[in-house]
């Protein structure tokens, strides 16, 4: 496929939402909500020095042309308490080959029970194609015998003259306030007009484990106004109820209205369940006050539905299928249509595993067209794990 002529700005944008898709595509069999096979996680401390590779390579599509061939190679490594973990991106240039793009390099660095220290470090290209620094995060974490932790994280952005400059902090306390509460309470702290620091946001999260399995988690989040004082933004509330084979998720997002009332805004509900054979199913349903191509009235209305079913071989053939049904904005009337379709495949090997997922999705004339064909080939052991929470997202 030809790469068409755009400026830069076009170019990045269409670039910037292909690597979006690509990322969630890319970790799809490795963390995928709806499937996890039954390897033990615990190779990595069993093998202190294991590692591996995988690479992805995205085919283009036939709804949207314009996008570019994207090619991701991830690749991780540990020796005793260091780990290293890497992924580059590369896209196809108009010579026809794949160019280096973004790379990310994440090193982690367990110094001892206590104390864990992160580095994340972003590369672009620069005009002459050469590799450029362009962001820097680091994270210290601290762990308390009693199982308190406290994280700072900074990110860093390199200046004009390639000095780096703060321009975000955050600090996440998490402790114990009762036999089975726990607190979690996050400060960030962004660049103001001054180019210091400011505090940006801060939110509260209360966890609570009840009786019958149930766990209640209640997120509280404050903004300043222009005098510096906190003013309450949002509330979400999650309740989760399980038993041997089945859970259900229920999330509550309120937010103040002009008056400072607090009104629920959106709903959503998530219901997994494991049949005896071992197949898995996930439903979440998102309810909103904002439905598409309708005014608000006050009420939730259904605008979303996400069914997700999942299976595996005794030979270790895995199988996931993915439909997302939204409300048609044209024609709100008429309830929820299929608009995106995935379905992914995953073949174990030696030396080396298969995935490949193809993503459906419908266009401006209700066609469905192949948005992309994703393979990844790794020499690593599948990690799929069954577990759902409600999107982080309010309508």
């Amino acid at each position: 496929m030809a790469v068409p002529t755009v400026n830069i700005y076009k170019r990045s944008a269409w670039i910037c939402d292909l690597l979006g898709t690509l990322v969630a595509i890319s970790m799809f069999f490795c963390f995928h909500p709806c499937l996890r096979a039954q390897t033990s996680d615990s190779q990595t401390a069993e093998e202190p020095t294991k590692s591996w590779t995988a690479t992805t390579n995205s085919k283009s599509d036939d709804l949207i042309p314009e996008r570019l061939p994207v090619r991701i190679i991830e690749s991780h490594s540990q020796n005793g308490n260091r780990r290293l973990d890497k992924r580059s991106v590369e896209i196809r240039g108009t010579a026809g080959h794949f160019e280096p793009y973004q790379d990310i390099e994440t090193e982690t660095l367990t110094v001892d029970d206590s104390t864990v220290k992160t580095t994340m470090r972003t590369f672009a290209r620069d005009a002459n194609g050469m590799k450029a620094l362009v962001q820097v995060t680091e994270e210290e974490k601290h762990t308390s015998p009693e199982g308190d932790t406290n994280v700072v994280r900074i990110t860093s952005n390199p200046d004009v003259n390639g000095r780096l400059q703060p321009v975000q902090r955050e600090i996440v306390e998490t402790k114990r306030i009762g036999k089975e509460v726990e607190e979690t309470n996050t400060t960030v702290m962004l660049t103001n007009i001054n180019g210091g620091l400011a505090p940006a946001f801060k939110t509260r999260e209360l966890r609570k484990r009840a009786a019958n399995d149930t766990v209640e988690i209640e997120k509280t989040t404050w903004l300043p106004d222009v005098n510096g004082k906190w003013q309450l933004s949002e509330i979400r509330q999650d309740v989760t109820t399980q038993n041997a084979q089945d859970r259900k998720i229920e999330r509550r997002v309120f937010r103040p209205d002009e008056q400072g009332k607090l009104n629920q805004i959106s709903r959503v509900v998530s219901q997994e369940s494991e049949s005896t054979s071992g197949e898995k199913r996930s439903v979440m349903e998102t309810y909103s006050i904002d439905a598409p191509g309708t005014t608000r009235d006050g009420s939730l209305h259904l605008i979303e539905r996400k069914t997700v079913a999942a299976s595996s071989t005794s030979t270790g053939q895995q199988a996931i299928e993915q439909r997302v049904e939204q409300t048609n904005p044209g024609d709100p009337g008429a309830g929820l249509r299929v608009s995106v379709f995935i379905d992914g495949r995953m073949v174990p090997g030696h030396p080396e595993e298969q995935s490949t997922v193809t993503i459906r999705a419908r266009d401006s004339n209700g066609n469905f067209g192949i948005v992309s064909v994703d393979t990844t080939k790794a020499d690593r052991v599948p990690t799929i794990r069954i577990q759902q929470m409600p999107a982080e997202q309010s309508k």
